[in-house]
């Protein structure tokens, strides 16, 4: 019979993970006990997914802010320390400030402007050309900001966070001054030891910076790349993709864990004999339309992959092949000779006309963005993720 259901995915609910759980059975009986309860099979090819939180849980990867303030210390001086870039989040950042404030006698916290990195707004274009402000090249101080913007909520979360950072910095016993920039450079104005707490741009604002001079230049990812008094520690990207634990802890990103998802792949296939393959993901990368925020605050979308994962999709588009190719046929005509195409297609379609318009994301990076939209972020209880039928296409049975 033919297949009338494509691509599927399912939240898997799962126990609440701790330190030290296994994660391979965790995931493997979560995944067959769904199955059975819901009458499914596994099939070759279908890919299991695990949030990256409940790796970092598993493995126990957590610091505090005495430990993050320890290394910020040893690693900059504990003198004037300037912040740079960070985007605005009371989950993401916030406890990252407020350890790293506790590492220096002063903050200059420099704060990109309409919005962050990923796209939370401080202020909107409007209010900038009304203004008359060009924030490629104007620098504005707090009293200037205030002046001309006032105050300024976010729009989902209601929170000044001009005013929430600032006084996070001095909660923490750290003065604080705050400049609003776009231009790496301008923050050697006021100190040359510099933390960069930008994501995707990160490698760029450090060439910057250290070929203008500055002492000391590290990223959010050269923060707690090893471990401070026994606490967890990411040696590939430090701080990023940290959340709030506690108000006084941070998760870390997951340690290395290719041997997790290779372990999870081998065992489905031991007890069913399917090749499934499996991802760690974090935060999709898809963009709000509404908020305008890019969603991607982690260093990447999957930490750890099996090999079934690397590359992007191939893909023909089947409304170009029935406008272009096949505009003469319809019926059983056309559907015969577009699964003729697909049968047929090369398995390099770049530059190919009838592959426009096709996503050229990343597998991981698709699949990652469908993982996280199915779990969300809350209360859903489904940390891993079944996706059956992604490589499936028209021809399939």
């Amino acid at each position: 019979m033919e297949r009338r259901v494509g691509t599927v995915s399912r939240g898997i609910r799962g126990p609440i993970i701790r330190e030290g759980d296994n994660l391979v059975d965790i995931t493997v009986d979560s995944v067959l006990a769904a199955a059975e309860s819901e009458g499914f099979e596994l099939r070759d090819r279908d890919v299991i997914a695990l949030t990256e939180s409940i790796v970092a849980r598993a493995q126990g990867n957590y610091a505090s802010v005495e430990d993050i303030a320890t290394d910020v210390r040893n690693k900059l001086g504990g003198g004037t320390v300037g912040v740079i870039f960070p985007i605005l989040s009371r989950n993401r950042f916030a406890i990252n400030l407020k350890g790293i404030a506790m590492g220096c006698k002063k903050v200059v916290l420099m704060l990109s402007y309409p919005s962050d990195e990923v796209g939370n707004a401080l202020l909107t274009y409007d209010q900038l050309d009304e203004a008359g402000i060009n924030p490629y090249s104007d620098v504005l101080t707090l009293e200037r900001y205030r002046e001309l913007f006032g105050e300024n909520v976010h729009e989902f979360t209601g929170v000044d966070y001009v005013e929430y950072y600032s006084q996070i910095i001095k909660d923490a016993g750290a003065e604080v001054e705050v400049v609003f920039a776009n231009q790496a450079k301008t923050i050697l104005n006021y100190t040359d030891c510099i933390i960069n707490c930008d994501i995707h741009t990160r490698v760029r604002t450090k060439r910057i910076l250290k070929a203008a001079g500055a002492k000391v230049v590290c990223g959010l990812d050269d923060i707690m790349t090893e471990s401070i008094n026994g606490s967890g520690f990411n040696t590939k990207y430090g701080l990023l993709g940290s959340n709030k634990s506690t108000e006084d802890k941070i998760k870390l990103f997951p340690q290395e864990c290719k041997d997790l998802v290779v372990a999870i792949q081998a065992s489905i296939l031991e007890k069913t004999g399917k090749h499934v393959e499996v991802m760690v993901y974090g935060d999709g990368a898809f963009k709000d339309p509404q908020g305008k925020i890019w969603e991607l605050a982690d260093p990447v979308v999957s930490p750890a992959f099996t090999d079934g994962l690397v590359g992007t999709p191939n893909e023909l588009k089947l409304k170009y092949l029935a406008d272009n190719d096949f505009a003469n046929l319809s019926g059983a005509e056309l559907k015969a000779a577009i699964e003729e195409s697909i049968k047929s297609k090369q398995d390099n379609l770049v530059g190919n006309m009838a592959s426009q318009g096709t996503t050229p994301r990343q597998l991981t990076d698709l699949i990652g963005s469908l993982c996280d939209l199915t779990s969300g972020s809350g209360d859903k209880g489904t940390p891993i993720i079944l996706i059956q039928g992604y490589f499936d296409n028209f021809t399939s049975n």
